[in-house]
Protein backbone atom coordinates (compact mmCIF):
# COMPACT_ATOMS: atom_id res chain seq x y z
CA UNK A 1 0.00 0.00 0.00
CA UNK A 2 2.85 2.40 0.82
CA UNK A 3 4.48 1.66 -2.54
CA UNK A 4 1.22 2.34 -4.35
CA UNK A 5 0.74 5.59 -2.44
CA UNK A 6 4.31 6.58 -3.32
CA UNK A 7 3.68 5.92 -7.01
CA UNK A 8 0.45 7.93 -6.85
CA UNK A 9 2.27 10.80 -5.13
CA UNK A 10 4.97 10.92 -7.78
CA UNK A 11 2.48 10.57 -10.63
CA UNK A 12 0.74 13.80 -9.64
CA UNK A 13 2.67 16.99 -10.19
CA UNK A 14 3.05 18.83 -6.88
CA UNK A 15 2.99 22.61 -7.10
CA UNK A 16 5.89 24.64 -5.76
CA UNK A 17 4.98 26.67 -2.67
CA UNK A 18 6.79 29.84 -1.67
CA UNK A 19 6.22 31.24 1.87
CA UNK A 20 6.92 34.99 2.09
CA UNK A 21 7.06 36.43 5.62
CA UNK A 22 6.64 40.13 6.43
CA UNK A 23 8.38 40.18 9.83
CA UNK A 24 7.78 43.89 10.38
CA UNK A 25 4.04 43.27 10.28
CA UNK A 26 3.79 39.77 11.80
CA UNK A 27 6.74 38.95 14.10
CA UNK A 28 6.45 35.92 16.43
CA UNK A 29 6.42 37.98 19.64
CA UNK A 30 5.00 35.60 22.24
CA UNK A 31 5.99 32.32 20.55
CA UNK A 32 9.51 30.88 20.01
CA UNK A 33 10.60 31.80 16.45
CA UNK A 34 11.90 28.34 15.58
CA UNK A 35 8.62 26.72 16.61
CA UNK A 36 6.54 29.18 14.59
CA UNK A 37 8.77 28.78 11.53
CA UNK A 38 8.44 24.99 11.67
CA UNK A 39 4.66 25.17 12.05
CA UNK A 40 4.51 27.57 9.12
CA UNK A 41 6.63 25.29 6.95
CA UNK A 42 4.46 22.27 7.80
CA UNK A 43 1.27 24.19 6.94
CA UNK A 44 2.75 25.41 3.64
CA UNK A 45 3.88 21.86 2.78
CA UNK A 46 0.20 20.82 2.77
CA UNK A 47 -0.23 22.73 -0.52
CA UNK A 48 2.81 21.26 -2.29
CA UNK A 49 6.60 21.27 -2.21
CA UNK A 50 7.95 24.16 -0.12
CA UNK A 51 10.58 26.23 -1.92
CA UNK A 52 12.21 29.63 -1.37
CA UNK A 53 11.17 30.45 2.21
CA UNK A 54 11.83 34.18 2.53
CA UNK A 55 11.57 36.62 5.47
CA UNK A 56 12.15 40.40 5.33
CA UNK A 57 12.49 42.93 8.16
CA UNK A 58 14.50 45.97 9.20
CA UNK A 59 17.26 45.93 11.82
CA UNK A 60 14.91 47.25 14.52
CA UNK A 61 12.75 44.12 14.28
CA UNK A 62 15.74 41.83 14.78
CA UNK A 63 17.16 43.87 17.69
CA UNK A 64 13.81 44.30 19.45
CA UNK A 65 13.11 42.06 22.46
CA UNK A 66 9.39 41.36 23.08
CA UNK A 67 7.87 42.01 26.48
CA UNK A 68 7.27 38.29 27.11
CA UNK A 69 10.93 37.48 26.48
CA UNK A 70 12.10 40.32 28.74
CA UNK A 71 9.89 39.13 31.58
CA UNK A 72 11.10 35.53 31.25
CA UNK A 73 14.70 36.71 31.30
CA UNK A 74 14.09 38.70 34.48
CA UNK A 75 12.53 35.70 36.19
CA UNK A 76 15.42 33.51 35.12
CA UNK A 77 18.02 36.00 36.39
CA UNK A 78 16.22 36.21 39.73
CA UNK A 79 16.22 32.42 39.98
CA UNK A 80 19.93 32.24 39.18
CA UNK A 81 20.77 34.92 41.75
CA UNK A 82 18.94 32.95 44.44
CA UNK A 83 20.94 29.88 43.41
CA UNK A 84 24.23 31.79 43.79
CA UNK A 85 23.24 32.97 47.28
CA UNK A 86 22.30 29.44 48.33
CA UNK A 87 18.67 30.29 49.06
CA UNK A 88 17.40 27.63 46.71
CA UNK A 89 19.01 24.49 45.34
CA UNK A 90 18.20 22.62 42.17
CA UNK A 91 17.27 18.97 42.32
CA UNK A 92 19.49 18.30 39.30
CA UNK A 93 22.74 20.17 38.56
CA UNK A 94 23.30 22.23 35.42
CA UNK A 95 24.75 20.07 32.64
CA UNK A 96 27.18 21.27 29.98
CA UNK A 97 25.87 19.93 26.68
CA UNK A 98 29.34 20.00 25.11
CA UNK A 99 31.64 18.19 27.53
CA UNK A 100 29.13 16.72 30.01
CA UNK A 101 30.44 18.42 33.15
CA UNK A 102 27.95 19.31 35.90
CA UNK A 103 27.65 22.55 37.89
CA UNK A 104 25.48 23.44 40.87
CA UNK A 105 24.94 27.07 39.76
CA UNK A 106 24.22 28.54 36.36
CA UNK A 107 26.90 31.20 36.86
CA UNK A 108 29.63 28.56 37.02
CA UNK A 109 28.22 26.88 33.93
CA UNK A 110 28.25 30.14 31.96
CA UNK A 111 31.82 30.94 33.05
CA UNK A 112 32.96 27.44 32.08
CA UNK A 113 31.22 27.68 28.72
CA UNK A 114 32.74 31.07 27.87
CA UNK A 115 36.25 30.31 29.07
CA UNK A 116 36.56 26.91 27.43
CA UNK A 117 34.06 26.13 24.70
CA UNK A 118 33.54 29.65 23.35
CA UNK A 119 37.30 30.08 22.90
CA UNK A 120 37.59 26.70 21.21
CA UNK A 121 34.77 27.60 18.85
CA UNK A 122 36.45 30.92 17.99
CA UNK A 123 39.70 29.09 17.20
CA UNK A 124 37.91 26.68 14.87
CA UNK A 125 36.17 29.54 13.05
CA UNK A 126 39.49 31.38 12.62
CA UNK A 127 41.16 28.25 11.23
CA UNK A 128 38.39 27.74 8.69
CA UNK A 129 38.35 31.38 7.60
CA UNK A 130 42.15 31.54 7.21
CA UNK A 131 42.37 28.27 5.22
CA UNK A 132 42.06 28.05 1.44
CA UNK A 133 41.18 25.41 -1.13
CA UNK A 134 41.07 21.75 -0.16
CA UNK A 135 42.40 22.46 3.34
CA UNK A 136 39.35 24.62 4.07
CA UNK A 137 37.04 21.85 2.87
CA UNK A 138 38.78 19.32 5.13
CA UNK A 139 38.55 21.62 8.15
CA UNK A 140 34.84 22.22 7.58
CA UNK A 141 34.22 18.49 7.47
CA UNK A 142 36.43 17.90 10.50
CA UNK A 143 34.80 20.52 12.75
CA UNK A 144 31.21 20.35 11.47
CA UNK A 145 29.89 18.05 14.20
CA UNK A 146 31.70 19.92 16.99
CA UNK A 147 30.43 23.29 15.74
CA UNK A 148 26.84 22.03 15.52
CA UNK A 149 27.09 20.65 19.02
CA UNK A 150 28.42 23.97 20.29
CA UNK A 151 25.65 25.98 18.61
CA UNK A 152 22.91 23.79 20.10
CA UNK A 153 24.42 24.14 23.58
CA UNK A 154 24.99 27.88 23.22
CA UNK A 155 21.28 28.53 22.58
CA UNK A 156 20.43 27.28 26.07
CA UNK A 157 23.43 28.77 27.94
CA UNK A 158 24.32 32.10 26.34
CA UNK A 159 21.96 35.06 25.91
CA UNK A 160 21.86 36.35 22.31
CA UNK A 161 23.92 39.51 21.88
CA UNK A 162 21.32 41.09 19.56
CA UNK A 163 17.60 40.82 20.25
CA UNK A 164 16.40 37.37 21.18
CA UNK A 165 17.92 35.39 18.31
CA UNK A 166 15.10 35.92 15.80
CA UNK A 167 17.27 35.88 12.68
CA UNK A 168 19.34 32.86 13.75
CA UNK A 169 16.27 30.85 14.72
CA UNK A 170 14.55 31.54 11.39
CA UNK A 171 17.70 30.59 9.49
CA UNK A 172 17.89 27.38 11.50
CA UNK A 173 14.33 26.62 10.40
CA UNK A 174 15.28 27.06 6.72
CA UNK A 175 14.23 30.66 6.00
CA UNK A 176 16.31 33.03 3.92
CA UNK A 177 16.38 36.12 6.16
CA UNK A 178 17.07 39.55 4.69
CA UNK A 179 17.60 42.82 6.60
CA UNK A 180 16.57 46.11 4.95
CA UNK A 181 17.16 49.75 5.85
CA UNK A 182 15.26 51.34 8.73
CA UNK A 183 12.89 53.25 6.48
CA UNK A 184 9.10 53.24 6.34
CA UNK A 185 7.73 50.45 4.12
CA UNK A 186 11.27 49.36 3.16
CA UNK A 187 10.59 45.72 4.04
CA UNK A 188 7.23 45.75 2.22
CA UNK A 189 8.75 47.11 -0.98
CA UNK A 190 11.65 44.64 -0.91
CA UNK A 191 9.35 41.70 -0.24
CA UNK A 192 6.96 42.72 -3.01
CA UNK A 193 9.83 42.93 -5.50
CA UNK A 194 11.05 39.51 -4.43
CA UNK A 195 7.58 38.02 -4.90
CA UNK A 196 7.16 39.54 -8.36
CA UNK A 197 10.62 38.29 -9.35
CA UNK A 198 9.68 34.78 -8.27
CA UNK A 199 6.49 34.97 -10.31
CA UNK A 200 8.34 36.31 -13.36
CA UNK A 201 10.77 33.38 -13.31
CA UNK A 202 7.92 30.91 -12.54
CA UNK A 203 9.68 29.53 -9.47
CA UNK A 204 6.50 29.27 -7.39
CA UNK A 205 2.98 28.15 -8.21
CA UNK A 206 1.44 28.83 -4.79
CA UNK A 207 2.14 32.08 -2.89
CA UNK A 208 1.87 31.93 0.92
CA UNK A 209 2.00 35.45 2.41
CA UNK A 210 2.44 35.96 6.16
CA UNK A 211 1.18 39.51 6.70
CA UNK A 212 -1.83 41.67 7.42
CA UNK A 213 -0.63 44.72 5.52
CA UNK A 214 -3.12 45.83 2.87
CA UNK A 215 -0.23 47.06 0.71
CA UNK A 216 0.20 43.48 -0.51
CA UNK A 217 -3.26 43.40 -2.12
CA UNK A 218 -1.88 44.36 -5.53
CA UNK A 219 0.72 41.57 -5.38
CA UNK A 220 -1.95 39.01 -4.47
CA UNK A 221 -4.12 40.23 -7.36
CA UNK A 222 -1.14 39.96 -9.71
CA UNK A 223 -0.54 36.37 -8.56
CA UNK A 224 -4.19 35.48 -9.22
CA UNK A 225 -4.03 37.03 -12.70
CA UNK A 226 -1.10 34.72 -13.40
CA UNK A 227 -3.24 31.74 -12.31
CA UNK A 228 -1.23 31.15 -9.11
CA UNK A 229 -2.71 29.87 -5.85
CA UNK A 230 -2.71 32.43 -3.02
CA UNK A 231 -2.79 31.85 0.75
CA UNK A 232 -2.68 34.54 3.46
CA UNK A 233 -1.62 33.79 7.05
CA UNK A 234 -2.20 36.23 9.90
CA UNK A 235 -4.79 37.30 12.45
CA UNK A 236 -7.86 38.49 10.61
CA UNK A 237 -7.94 42.29 10.77
CA UNK A 238 -10.98 44.55 10.86
CA UNK A 239 -11.21 45.17 7.13
CA UNK A 240 -9.91 41.75 5.97
CA UNK A 241 -8.81 42.99 2.54
CA UNK A 242 -6.12 40.35 2.13
CA UNK A 243 -8.50 37.60 3.24
CA UNK A 244 -11.10 38.58 0.64
CA UNK A 245 -8.49 38.91 -2.11
CA UNK A 246 -6.63 35.63 -1.57
CA UNK A 247 -7.99 32.15 -2.30
CA UNK A 248 -7.88 31.18 1.38
CA UNK A 249 -6.69 32.60 4.70
CA UNK A 250 -5.61 31.21 8.07
CA UNK A 251 -4.89 32.75 11.47
CA UNK A 252 -1.86 32.20 13.69
CA UNK A 253 -3.95 30.03 16.00
CA UNK A 254 -4.97 27.73 13.15
CA UNK A 255 -1.33 27.39 12.07
CA UNK A 256 -0.04 26.57 15.56
CA UNK A 257 -2.85 24.12 16.34
CA UNK A 258 -2.46 22.28 13.03
CA UNK A 259 -5.96 23.18 11.86
CA UNK A 260 -4.64 24.74 8.66
CA UNK A 261 -3.00 21.46 7.67
CA UNK A 262 -6.32 19.63 7.96
CA UNK A 263 -8.27 22.28 6.05
CA UNK A 264 -5.66 22.33 3.28
CA UNK A 265 -7.13 19.09 1.91
CA UNK A 266 -10.50 20.70 1.15
CA UNK A 267 -8.76 23.80 -0.24
CA UNK A 268 -6.75 21.64 -2.64
CA UNK A 269 -9.94 19.89 -3.80
CA UNK A 270 -11.60 23.24 -4.48
CA UNK A 271 -8.58 24.32 -6.52
CA UNK A 272 -8.77 21.13 -8.59
CA UNK A 273 -12.50 21.64 -9.25
CA UNK A 274 -11.85 25.25 -10.25
CA UNK A 275 -9.15 24.21 -12.71
CA UNK A 276 -11.44 21.60 -14.27
CA UNK A 277 -14.24 24.15 -14.70
CA UNK A 278 -11.87 26.60 -16.34
CA UNK A 279 -10.84 23.98 -18.89
CA UNK A 280 -14.49 23.23 -19.64
CA UNK A 281 -15.47 26.87 -20.21
CA UNK A 282 -16.56 27.73 -23.75
CA UNK A 283 -14.34 30.29 -25.49
CA UNK A 284 -15.06 32.25 -28.65
CA UNK A 285 -12.70 31.48 -31.51
CA UNK A 286 -13.18 33.99 -34.36
CA UNK A 287 -10.82 32.16 -36.72
CA UNK A 288 -13.02 29.08 -36.72
CA UNK A 289 -16.13 31.14 -37.36
CA UNK A 290 -14.58 33.02 -40.27
CA UNK A 291 -13.32 29.81 -41.77
CA UNK A 292 -16.62 27.97 -41.57
CA UNK A 293 -19.16 30.72 -41.96
CA UNK A 294 -17.14 32.88 -44.37
CA UNK A 295 -19.26 35.87 -43.51
CA UNK A 296 -17.39 38.13 -45.91
CA UNK A 297 -18.23 35.93 -48.87
CA UNK A 298 -21.31 37.00 -50.76
CA UNK A 299 -22.19 33.42 -51.63
CA UNK A 300 -22.98 32.73 -47.97
CA UNK A 301 -26.13 34.83 -48.21
CA UNK A 302 -27.51 32.69 -51.00
CA UNK A 303 -27.11 29.47 -49.07
CA UNK A 304 -30.27 27.82 -47.81
CA UNK A 305 -31.31 26.88 -44.34
CA UNK A 306 -30.09 23.32 -44.78
CA UNK A 307 -26.63 24.53 -45.72
CA UNK A 308 -26.50 26.82 -42.68
CA UNK A 309 -27.44 23.94 -40.36
CA UNK A 310 -24.67 21.85 -41.87
CA UNK A 311 -22.20 24.65 -41.31
CA UNK A 312 -23.16 25.06 -37.65
CA UNK A 313 -22.85 21.32 -37.17
CA UNK A 314 -19.29 21.54 -38.44
CA UNK A 315 -18.56 24.42 -36.01
CA UNK A 316 -19.85 22.38 -33.09
CA UNK A 317 -17.60 19.51 -34.12
CA UNK A 318 -14.59 21.85 -34.08
CA UNK A 319 -15.40 23.03 -30.56
CA UNK A 320 -15.97 19.52 -29.21
CA UNK A 321 -13.24 18.08 -27.01
CA UNK A 322 -11.57 14.81 -27.93
CA UNK A 323 -12.26 13.46 -24.44
CA UNK A 324 -15.90 12.72 -25.28
CA UNK A 325 -19.34 14.22 -25.25
CA UNK A 326 -20.14 16.83 -22.65
CA UNK A 327 -22.90 14.75 -21.03
CA UNK A 328 -20.40 11.92 -20.39
CA UNK A 329 -17.96 14.10 -18.43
Amino acid sequence: ESYGALRHCHSEKLCRVGPFWDLDNKPPNSIPPYEVANKLRIAAASFGVVRHMVAYANSHTFSHVPHVVRESRKERQLLYSLENKGVIKRNEPHLCRVCGRMFYTNEKLVNHFKQLHEREHAKRVNQIESARGSRKVKLVGKYSMKMDKYKKAARAVLTPKVGYGLADELKRAGFWVQTVLDRPQAADVALQKHMVDMMDHRRVECVVLVSEDSDFVDVIKEAKLRCLKTVVIGDISSNGVLKRTADTAFSWEEILMGKAKKEAVSVMENWKDRDILKRLEWTYNPDVDKKKLNMDDADAEASGDDDIEDIYDEIDNDYNDDKGSWWKL
